[in-house]
């Protein structure tokens, strides 16, 4: 099978080739460095003004879904399809500029907070038709980016309105609540449902303002890492600590996105070819956890979950969904049960 990811590993084999029989290449190196920061670009280095509309998509990892990039170019009018990421360089860079026919691709890659105030930065995030935020690690886009003018920016460009999407981390921080990985350790089902407000279990508000993302965590990489627990029990620690009586929940699994429309609500899931767990799981928690204590095993009350796959449709706005399959899950000291076969 031919991934994303293969693609795009391809195209920057390519381009490195191609750059030691030329003079200049964009892709292979920096175009401009400032304090924090290393800017790529591939296409047009030009601002340019295009017509858009609105788009969030959010993947829960893994070999990146193609479509992501076709609709995000098509409902950014072909305009700047910018990158943001805190690791890495520009392996994005020929891979989305193949997809999206857009006008250019740049990817900023943060490594401090520095760049957070430069007006380069600032002004190329508010300029694009299109913003994708890249995997790695949460936590850094919580440290650079919040309460700063990337922030600002990143909302200025999804009230255009314009498409704005991330895949993994980049998901993680689309929701209105977001886990933040500030913990020493990633955050397992096991140690979030054995304790719930164990230290690895950080949460963060207040970041970004997606439309349809209110009163939403997200989580990815589900079955392939064994998370929905850890997911129930954010939404539980949400609940427990006053910061919503009833939390809501998007969790994708790896090589799935799920695309939304911003003004009525509407959503579908896309992934990779042959992907085995193609599934987007919208949860919503009503009932107060009767446990949520430190040190304690987490109890919960039931939480309603909606699993959804390619040619299924939900709705954030009524929270319905056809084409998929609803069940319920719950924990009790610490153990996850499901009304179904299986919790996934």
């Amino acid at each position: 099978m031919v991934t994303g990811s293969s693609i795009r590993r391809a195209l920057a084999a390519t381009a490195v080739l191609a750059c030691a029989t030329t003079v200049a290449c964009s892709t292979a190196n920096v175009a401009r460095r400032g304090p924090g920061y290393k800017y790529y670009v591939v296409g047009s280095p030009a601002d340019v003004v295009r017509p858009t509309r609105g788009l969030w998509v959010a993947q829960g990892g893994g070999d990146d879904v193609d479509v992501n990039y076709v609709r995000m170019g098509e409902f950014g009018g072909g305009g700047d399809f910018v990158v943001l990421r805190a690791s890495g360089s520009d392996e994005y860079n020929d891979y989305i500029f193949e997809l999206c026919q857009c006008d250019s691709v740049e990817t900023i890659v943060f490594n401090k907070g520095a760049a957070t105030a430069d007006r380069f930065v600032i002004e190329t995030i508010r300029n694009a038709e299109a913003v994708w935020i890249a995997g790695g690690d949460q936590s850094n886009y919580i440290r650079y980016w919040k309460d700063t003018p990337v922030e600002d920016a990143i909302n200025f460009v999804a009230a255009k309105p314009a498409p704005v999407g991330g895949t993994s981390a980049g998901m993680a921080v689309l929701g209105e609540y977001v886990y933040s990985a500030e913990g020493a350790e990633s955050l397992t089902s096991a140690v979030a449902l054995g304790n719930p407000y164990a230290p690895d279990v950080t949460l963060a508000r207040g970041f970004l303002s997606l439309p349809r993302f209110e009163n939403i965590v997200t989580d990815q990489h589900l079955q392939e890492r064994d998370r929905i627990g850890r997911t129930i029990a954010l939404l539980s620690r949400l609940q427990a600590d006053g910061w919503s009586a009833r939390p809501r929940a998007i969790a994708a699994d790896r090589e799935t996105a799920l695309h939304i429309d911003p003004m009525d609500g509407s959503a579908e899931v896309f992934s990779t070819a042959d992907h085995p767990t193609p599934y987007v799981y919208l949860m919503a928690a009503f009932d107060s956890p009767p446990r949520c204590e430190a040190d304690k095993p987490l109890t919960t009350a039931a939480v309603e979950v909606y699993r959804v796959g390619p040619g299924g449709r939900f709705n954030l706005a009524t929270w319905q969904g056809t084409g998929g399959i609803a069940y319920e899950l719950s924990v009790r000291n610490g153990v996850l049960r499901s009304s179904r076969e299986s919790n996934y």
